[in-house]
């Protein structure tokens, strides 16, 4: 066995481990009998079996030793998480990134969060800033539940506001609940072929601050950005880049990019 082939990412009670394909189950189960002794916080091996995909996030796991759930208990930046690992999206690997978000939000502030799927971001900014009130938007139904269930466990149900539906019929009808404009809107958005910038301009106003995610290689960082302006040229909008910052690999040679600007 070649552990150098064996990767993994632990999320609090579970570890799930991307074998290599041709490894036996036997012997997955005596590596997983190791990793379960030399990380005692870990009580459930799963196997990776599927990426994330389609339009509500989902991936497939496997059940190989330890405890029999999918269930995950999750703690980063002072909140605690549950979800399920197969029908929720969560990368553990973006908690910098919430945090630095967070300290971005300024006092008062009404915060949108898109595609926000257990409501990660949406709940770090409620607990450690002074934002008015966090809306996260999720198409996901049952990560929308998780999104209520973890208001409810972090006591933040006065702050944030949990709306389960499409972005593009937010805009179109939800919205009429909600501030018509937001203060900050924040697009952690998976890898869909369209930006929803269009989206996002029709929920901004003066000086509102967008920090948007996009997956490009280095050398199309400037592609990632004249997409911005041109999207806000055709909204009639014109913005100001604050900052573009390399927001970690996801693949050999592809990056997740956040591009921070402002409406003006």
């Amino acid at each position: 066995m070649n552990k150098k082939n064996v990767s993994y990412d632990i999320l609090g009670n579970i570890a799930l481990i991307k074998f290599p394909f041709d490894m036996k189950l036997s012997e997955k189960k005596k590596f997983s009998e190791k990793f379960l002794k030399k990380n005692r916080s870990v009580r459930t091996i799963l196997e990776k079996v599927s990426k994330f995909q389609g339009r509500l996030r989902k991936q497939e796991t496997k059940y190989v030793l330890g405890e029999k759930t999918k269930e995950v208990i999750y703690k980063e930046n002072g909140c605690v998480f549950r979800f399920n690992i197969d029908s929720s999206y969560f990368s553990p690997r973006l908690s910098n990134e919430r945090k630095e978000i967070s300290k971005k939000i300024r006092k008062n502030e009404d915060v949108l969060v898109m595609f926000s799927g257990v409501n990660p971001y949406g709940i770090v900014i409620a607990k450690n800033s002074l934002a008015k009130k966090v809306y996260s938007l999720e198409i996901n139904r049952e990560a929308n539940k998780y999104a209520k269930l973890n208001a409810q466990l972090n006591n933040l149900n006065d702050k944030i506001e949990t709306i389960q539906g499409d972005v593009k019929k937010f805009v179109l009808k939800a919205r009429k609940r909600f501030p018509k404009k937001f203060d900050v809107i924040v697009m952690p958005r998976p890898q869909l072929t369209e930006t929803f910038l269009k989206e996002a301009f029709l929920l901004s106003k003066k000086n509102t601050r967008i920090y948007y995610y996009d997956f490009c290689g280095e050398d199309e960082i400037p592609k990632v950005k004249e997409k911005i302006f041109q999207a806000g040229k055709e909204s009639g909008r014109k913005i100001k880049i604050l900052e573009t910052k390399k927001a970690g690999e996801i693949a050999p040679y592809r990056l997740r990019v956040r591009v921070d600007f402002k409406v003006v």
